[in-house]
């Protein structure tokens, strides 16, 4: 009328793990950590489960399908009822701030998902689509776009400055002719002859709109960035970065003199 002795009943570890749904690399990691008595081997070598390490490790996989961190589950298993609803109802209010943490991360994926609005004003967005509009390659506004946000990272004071200069320079017909000459050249070798043009007219555009391009952290990783997309731009980029380097350095000398 007392049932079996569950002392007595001996398992081998395949049968323990598949009496609780877990598989063996489980139980033994449960041996690791602590968390699951492991039994001292027979005469023929193999390891023995009584029926109460199958009650054991059934709880444990609940408690730990239910959430509760391993961490906390020994405590649980030896806990008095009151002390374990106590434990239960922490371990749910940790549960429910994770649940709102994910919410919020999917909430702010799906912002990302939407465009660059989530990390750029609107009047930026809508100079990207701006640029979109005039027939720019979707590459090099994914280049602009990460030179706002470099710009707006660490040189956010100079952001309302630059966006009316911006659209003050796609108003111009010779800015939208340089964007789609530089989008025809990307994949050229960077020693096309081709380029030397290419290059004076980009040096003559920036000499006559002598623009700030920002601290020298801002500048150096923005022309990095366009560097790595392409090498006819890096020599368009370390060409341009020359020449304007070459004028400072004759102006310094000249004002010396």
């Amino acid at each position: 009328m007392f049932g079996v002795d569950p002392r007595r009943t001996v398992l081998t570890i395949g049968q323990l793990a598949a009496t609780a749904g877990v598989t063996v690399r489980t139980v033994r990691h449960y041996h690791h950590i602590g968390l699951l008595p492991e039994p001292e081997r027979d005469a023929s070598g193999y390891r023995r489960y009584s029926a109460q390490a199958a009650v054991d490790l059934i709880r444990i996989r609940t408690l730990a399908d239910a959430g509760v961190p391993l961490a906390r589950i020994d405590a649980l298993l030896h806990a008095q009822p009151t002390e374990f609803g106590a434990a239960i109802t922490d371990i749910d209010a940790e549960l429910q701030r994770r649940i709102d943490q994910l919410t919020e991360y999917r909430g702010r994926i799906a912002e990302l998902a939407s465009g660059e609005g989530l990390v750029l004003p609107p009047e930026v967005v809508a100079i990207l689509n701006r640029m979109r509009g005039l027939g720019i390659s979707e590459q090099r506004v994914r280049l602009e776009r990460d030179s706002w946000i470099l710009r707006q990272a660490l040189d956010p004071n100079s952001m309302p400055q630059r966006i009316r200069e911006k659209n003050a320079d796609l108003d111009e017909p010779e800015t939208t002719r340089l964007y789609l000459a530089v989008d025809h050249c990307v994949d050229w070798d960077p020693h096309d002859p081709r380029l030397n043009q290419l290059i004076d007219d980009l040096d003559a555009w920036e000499i006559e709109h002598e623009q700030d391009a920002g601290p020298p952290t801002t500048k150096k990783l923005v022309s990095s960035r366009i560097s790595e997309a392409s090498p006819a731009w890096q020599r368009i980029v370390n060409a341009l970065a020359h020449r304007a380097e070459q004028r400072r350095t004759a102006g310094r000398d000249g004002s010396v003199g």
